[in-house]
């Protein structure tokens, strides 16, 4: 069986998306309504600024005890997200995830169209096993190159 690439394997083919002025309060609403764990910050133009996970609700905003209706999402946002292509391996999607941290990664096609956001979630445990693999690789070679 061929390994799906990121585009075949995202469950919502909307975009979830806010200004940069919107609150916390706000994007979490929106995430909510769209059982979604991520925002995507795109200005006037539809032009990608940043991201703002279910994470960075939790780590920028509660855990700092700051208010969700007062604070603004560019406050808080990831800026300028790592993107990767629709036709993107999902295990080699997930290889950057694991290597950087992330839950999501926006899809970016043709003219920089934002054509939605591969989370972890939309990967099979075949796929994540085949990352893992990937990953600890990285790993070992890295340690072995000092």
């Amino acid at each position: 069986m061929a390994e799906r690439t990121v585009f075949q394997s995202i469950s919502q083919r909307h975009v979830i998306s806010l200004g940069p002025q919107a609150s916390i309060w706000e994007a979490a609403c929106v995430m909510t309504k769209a059982n979604c764990g991520s925002v995507l910050i795109v200005d006037t133009l539809g032009t990608l600024l940043g991201i703002v996970t279910e994470r960075d609700l939790m780590t920028r905003v509660l855990a700092r005890a700051l208010s969700p209706k007062k604070t603004r999402v560019a406050d808080v946002m990831t800026h300028s997200p790592i993107c990767v292509a629709p036709d993107t391996l999902v295990s080699d999607a997930v290889v950057i995830m694991i290597e950087r941290g992330f839950r999501h990664l926006p899809i970016r096609g043709p003219g920089s169209k934002i054509l939605g956001v591969f989370s972890v979630r939309d990967a099979l445990p075949r796929e994540i096993g085949t990352a893992v693999s990937i990953a600890e690789f990285h790993e070992q070679v890295n340690d072995a190159l000092g």
